[in-house]
Protein backbone atom coordinates (compact mmCIF):
# COMPACT_ATOMS: atom_id res chain seq x y z
CA UNK A 1 0.00 0.00 0.00
CA UNK A 2 2.60 2.53 0.77
CA UNK A 3 4.52 3.39 -2.81
CA UNK A 4 7.11 5.83 -3.41
CA UNK A 5 7.56 7.08 -7.03
CA UNK A 6 11.10 8.22 -8.34
CA UNK A 7 11.18 10.77 -11.70
CA UNK A 8 13.27 13.44 -12.94
CA UNK A 9 16.22 11.04 -14.00
CA UNK A 10 18.45 10.54 -17.33
CA UNK A 11 21.27 11.29 -19.28
CA UNK A 12 23.02 15.01 -18.51
CA UNK A 13 26.20 15.86 -19.41
CA UNK A 14 29.05 16.70 -16.40
CA UNK A 15 28.50 20.16 -14.92
CA UNK A 16 24.41 20.11 -15.69
CA UNK A 17 21.61 19.70 -13.22
CA UNK A 18 18.93 17.48 -12.94
CA UNK A 19 15.90 17.23 -10.06
CA UNK A 20 14.77 14.28 -8.87
CA UNK A 21 11.43 14.04 -7.47
CA UNK A 22 9.80 10.94 -5.30
CA UNK A 23 5.72 11.00 -5.04
CA UNK A 24 4.67 9.08 -2.00
CA UNK A 25 1.23 7.67 -0.97
CA UNK A 26 -0.38 5.27 1.33
CA UNK A 27 0.96 6.70 4.58
CA UNK A 28 0.90 10.57 5.88
CA UNK A 29 4.15 11.94 4.53
CA UNK A 30 4.96 14.26 6.95
CA UNK A 31 5.08 12.33 9.79
CA UNK A 32 8.84 10.83 8.28
CA UNK A 33 12.27 11.58 8.01
CA UNK A 34 13.06 10.81 4.23
CA UNK A 35 16.16 10.11 2.26
CA UNK A 36 18.19 9.35 -0.91
CA UNK A 37 20.42 6.62 -1.46
CA UNK A 38 22.24 5.60 -4.96
CA UNK A 39 23.96 2.78 -6.27
CA UNK A 40 26.43 2.51 -9.38
CA UNK A 41 26.75 -0.42 -10.86
CA UNK A 42 28.95 -3.35 -8.74
CA UNK A 43 28.62 -1.16 -5.76
CA UNK A 44 27.10 -1.20 -2.28
CA UNK A 45 24.00 0.81 -1.82
CA UNK A 46 25.30 4.53 -1.00
CA UNK A 47 23.60 7.55 1.41
CA UNK A 48 23.19 10.58 -0.66
CA UNK A 49 20.92 13.15 1.64
CA UNK A 50 17.91 13.15 4.15
CA UNK A 51 15.89 15.55 5.52
CA UNK A 52 13.68 15.56 8.60
CA UNK A 53 9.70 15.49 8.77
CA UNK A 54 9.07 18.99 8.19
CA UNK A 55 12.79 20.02 6.46
CA UNK A 56 14.63 21.55 9.18
CA UNK A 57 17.00 19.33 9.16
CA UNK A 58 19.59 18.08 6.11
CA UNK A 59 22.24 15.70 6.23
CA UNK A 60 24.76 14.54 3.39
CA UNK A 61 27.23 12.47 1.90
CA UNK A 62 30.71 14.38 1.94
CA UNK A 63 30.50 13.43 -2.05
CA UNK A 64 27.31 15.46 -2.69
CA UNK A 65 27.76 18.11 -0.19
CA UNK A 66 27.76 21.86 -1.51
CA UNK A 67 26.36 20.16 -5.31
CA UNK A 68 23.23 18.37 -4.03
CA UNK A 69 20.01 20.29 -2.28
CA UNK A 70 17.37 17.79 -0.56
CA UNK A 71 14.07 18.92 0.41
CA UNK A 72 10.64 18.16 0.44
CA UNK A 73 6.92 19.69 0.02
CA UNK A 74 4.44 17.98 2.75
CA UNK A 75 1.54 19.50 1.40
CA UNK A 76 2.33 17.69 -2.44
CA UNK A 77 3.76 14.37 -0.50
CA UNK A 78 6.91 15.14 -2.46
CA UNK A 79 10.64 14.55 -1.87
CA UNK A 80 13.25 16.38 -4.11
CA UNK A 81 16.61 16.42 -4.93
CA UNK A 82 18.38 19.35 -6.60
CA UNK A 83 21.29 18.02 -8.10
CA UNK A 84 23.66 20.87 -9.87
CA UNK A 85 27.67 20.34 -11.05
CA UNK A 86 26.96 16.63 -12.03
CA UNK A 87 29.93 14.25 -12.15
CA UNK A 88 30.44 11.40 -13.90
CA UNK A 89 30.84 10.15 -10.57
CA UNK A 90 27.54 10.55 -10.29
CA UNK A 91 26.56 8.07 -12.13
CA UNK A 92 24.17 5.88 -10.60
CA UNK A 93 20.07 4.55 -9.98
CA UNK A 94 19.00 7.04 -7.14
CA UNK A 95 16.62 5.46 -4.55
CA UNK A 96 14.07 7.86 -2.32
CA UNK A 97 13.15 5.97 0.73
CA UNK A 98 10.89 6.79 3.87
CA UNK A 99 12.84 6.73 7.76
CA UNK A 100 10.93 4.59 9.88
CA UNK A 101 10.66 8.02 12.30
CA UNK A 102 10.80 11.42 11.70
CA UNK A 103 14.27 12.01 12.17
CA UNK A 104 16.97 11.99 9.66
CA UNK A 105 19.36 8.98 9.41
CA UNK A 106 22.36 7.65 6.90
CA UNK A 107 21.71 4.43 7.90
CA UNK A 108 19.48 2.01 5.20
CA UNK A 109 18.19 0.02 7.87
CA UNK A 110 16.11 2.85 9.43
CA UNK A 111 14.31 2.94 6.06
CA UNK A 112 11.01 1.04 5.74
CA UNK A 113 10.19 1.93 2.28
CA UNK A 114 11.72 2.26 -0.85
CA UNK A 115 10.84 3.42 -4.36
CA UNK A 116 11.87 1.26 -7.31
CA UNK A 117 14.80 3.72 -8.30
CA UNK A 118 15.64 6.37 -11.42
CA UNK A 119 18.77 6.21 -13.69
CA UNK A 120 21.04 9.34 -13.34
CA UNK A 121 23.76 8.91 -16.26
CA UNK A 122 26.65 12.05 -16.44
CA UNK A 123 28.48 11.62 -19.93
CA UNK A 124 32.03 13.38 -19.44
Amino acid sequence: QVQLVESGGGLVQSGGSLRLSCTTSGRTFSNYAMGWFRQAPGKEREFVAAISRIGGSTDYADSVKDRFTISRDNAKNTLYLQMNSLKPEDTAVYYCASNRGMLLSTRPQRYDYWGQGTQVTVSS
